[in-house]
This record gives C-alpha cells, structure tokens and sequence, in this order.
C-alpha cells in the first residue's frame, strides 16, 4: 500500500537520524581536550571507522535477506542510545576523574550500532520511495537535506545550551542528549511502512549469507570506484575529530581567546553542514549531468580547499574569512562524494543485494578509509601539535590538504566510469 504522507515521514526520520549524530560528533573532541585526552581523540573517531568495517555489512545482509531493514534500523538505535546514555552517566559520575577504558568501551559498543544505520537508513529510504513509486535520486536528496537540519540544530543547541554553568559541547551532557534522540528515533522507527525482503529460491551460500555484493569487486572499475572511495573516506572524520579542538587551542591567546570562532567553533563548524543542505540539492543535476567520477573529482578537490582554507585561518579578521570558506566548500566535498556514491551504488547494484552494497560503500568509506584516515591524521596532529617543539596546527592541515590532491590527480587517470549493472 502506497502512503500519501512518505515523503514527510522519511523527512523526520533523516532528521532525528543526524540529529543523534550531530550531538556529539563535532564537539566530542573539544570535550575530550577538556578532560585531559586530547591524545587520545583519534581513537574515539576511529572507533567509529573500525566497527564500520564489519557491522553495516553484517546488518546489511540482515536486512537484505531476514528481517525488515527498518526494524534492524530501530534495534540499532535502541542499542545505540542505551550505550551512548550509559556513557554519558558514567561521565557525570564520574567527574574529573573518567578512566579512558571505560568511557571507550561503551562509546564504543555505542557507535558499533550507531554506524551501521547510515546505509540502513539509506536503504529504508530507497526501498520506501521505490515502493511508492518515486524516483531515489531525484527524490532522495530534497529529503536527505532535512537530515543535514537535524545535525545543524544538534550542533547549535549543543553549542549555545548551558547546563550546570556549562555549555553541552564542554560538557559530558552532549552525550546523553544523543542518547535520547536515538531511543526516540528507534520508537519512530517501528511505525515505518515496511521495506520487502528480497528472498530468492535456491539461492547459493554466498547469496544466503549477503557476501554477493563483495562480487562487485571483479568488475575493474567498480573495483577502483571502492578503493577511492576508501582512500576518498580517510578525510571523512579529520575535521570531526579535530577542527572544534584546533578552534579552541586559541583560548590560549588573550587576543583570541573570546573570538566568536573560539567560544562558539561548534556554530562556526555548523555552516559546513549548512553549505551541505544547498549542495545536496545539487546531486540529482550534477549526477545526471557529469556522471559519477565529474562528482567525486568534484568532491577531492573540494577536499583540498576544506584542509587548506583551515591551514590558512585564524579566529580574528580577517583569517576568520578562511573558516568560513572551508565551511562552504564542506557541502561539496561531503555531499558530491557520500551522497552521491550512495546513490550510485543503489542505482547501479541489483534489488537482491541493495542493502549489502550500501554496507560495503560504508565499509569502504566510513570502515577502512575512515580508521585508516583517523589515526594517519592522528599521527600527524601528535607530531606537528602534541609532540613538536613549536606547535603548529597549521602544518597539519596542509599535509592533509596534500593528502586529497594526490588521491584527486590519480583517480582522474584512474577511473572510467561504470556501465550501470541495475538490472
């Protein structure tokens, strides 16, 4: 049965989806910073890589082959805020003195349930706007942007809400703000249309157990599309896990120190995700007009410009004036790349397997390039800031701009796009 109001239901459910992200996920580092494991930052972002590599792909052949995506979708988020609020009480419990080892391990458990629903939630939308007869990528993307608003107010009321004298994003409390959306999110999701299950009579043991999607890699181009895409993912979580932290290390200037950029860096970091709600409304033109590799060559060079503009900035004017270029530039670089290699993967995979590709996108992406990534740019922030001499943050930031200009000339040599395989 065809629902006349699906498109706004799946407009809530994007919402709260990157509502639950967006609580912490910029201003997690600032946090960490605060109480003293400002080294320790680059694990608690590769985490988030690590349990990509193998949870979206074994939940998406869950829900490719045994039970409705969006119920995995809600079981995951009820897992995922039972976790993420555990770790928030452990915080507020604990005070000054919280151990690393337990704050990890259920942040951890949180995220391996967390990240897995991005490509679920990408499948529920799919499959729900195809069984109502739209079109996902003319479609998808006028509700996807209603999921960049959520993260927006997420990172706004993380910023500018103060609890207990402190604002969330100094605070433990951000954490268990992301904690209630997803269990709210969960409940929604229980009420959504169900998505089919695409059964097949006799089907091998590769197809039973969801690994047919790990066929893709035999075709020579798909393959090189999923290895940039790694390669393309490993600066997906830099300035997550380090942009609001690098903003705040000028509190320690007197002459900066109550810049807007640096009271407020989680508001200042937002307009990235602002820039991203324009731009995905420029997918459905830029994919049918350039075709996937124009869009992520798009994207890899937008990459450069994120990095450098931020090598370049300072909180004052006008180097603040360079921050807010790299928040524009953010909308590009994110979109034109996981959107719209999303879509195409869903565009170009058959119904059977719809599910298990867009996990392997995420292992590819949010699993290998993302933990790889992290804990490269993690490396390079402990020898340009935490262990150099003259710390300089803004080395730092070229070395990762360097980093997507060369993954950007190889990939335009490389890659040929793809014949569409959807059948």
């Amino acid at each position: 049965m065809k629902n006349s109001n699906i498109t706004f239901r799946l407009i809530v459910f994007n919402f709260l989806e990157f509502a639950v992200w967006g609580a912490y996920l910029t201003s997690l580092g600032r946090y960490l910073g605060n109480i003293g494991m400002g080294p320790n930052i680059k694990w608690f972002y590769a985490m988030q890589g690590i349990v990509s590599i193998f949870m979206p792909a074994l939940l998406g052949i869950l829900a490719d082959k045994y039970m409705q995506a969006q119920k995995v979708f809600a079981l995951c988020h009820g897992l995922a805020g039972a976790f993420m609020l555990a770790a928030g009480f452990y915080c507020m419990s604990a005070g000054d003195a919280v151990a690393f080892s337990t704050l990890f391990t259920l942040y951890s458990f949180s995220v391996a349930f967390f990240m897995p629903t991005i490509a679920l939630g990408n499948s529920v939308c799919y499959k729900t706007l195809e069984v109502n007869g739209k079109d996902p990528v003319k479609d998808y993307p006028p509700i996807r942007v209603f999921g960049t608003v959520g993260f927006i107010c997420s990172m706004l009321v993380t910023n500018f809400l103060v609890i207990d004298g402190k604002a969330l994003q100094d605070s433990y409390t951000q954490l268990l703000s992301s904690g209630i959306l997803s269990i709210v999110l969960c409940i929604y999701s229980f009420t959504m249309p169900q998505c089919p299950i695409e059964k097949k009579e006799n089907a091998s043991l590769a197809e039973s157990l969801g690994l047919k999607a790990f066929t893709l890699f035999k075709d020579r181009q798909f393959a090189i599309f999923f290895i940039f895409s790694m390669l393309l993912g490993a600066s997906l979580q830099v300035t997550n896990g380090y942009a609001n932290t690098f903003l705040e290390s000028f509190s320690g200037d007197p002459r900066l120190a109550d810049t807007f950029a640096v009271k407020n860096s989680n508001a200042l970091i937002s307009l990235s995700q602002a820039s991203e709600t324009l731009c995905i409304l420029l997918i459905p033109f830029f994919m049918k007009r350039f075709g996937i590799k124009k869009v992520m060559l798009i994207a890899m060079f937008a990459w450069v410009f994120r990095f450098g503009f931020f090598g370049l900035g300072q909180p004052d004017m006008p180097g603040v004036l360079f921050f807010i270029l790299s928040c524009i530039v953010y909308g590009v670089a994110f979109d034109f790349f996981n959107i719209s290699g999303s879509l195409y993967v869903n565009e170009n995979t058959s119904k059977d397997i719809t599910s298990s590709a867009q996990g392997l996108f995420m292992l590819m992406t949010n699993g290998l390039g993302a933990s790889i990534g992290t804990l490269a740019a993690g490396a390079v922030v402990d020898a340009c800031v935490y262990n150099a001499a003259t710390p300089s943050w803004s080395n730092a930031w070229y070395i990762f701009a360097a980093y997507s200009l060369v993954v950007g000339i190889a990939f335009a040599f490389l890659f040929k796009e793809p014949k569409k395989k959807a059948e």
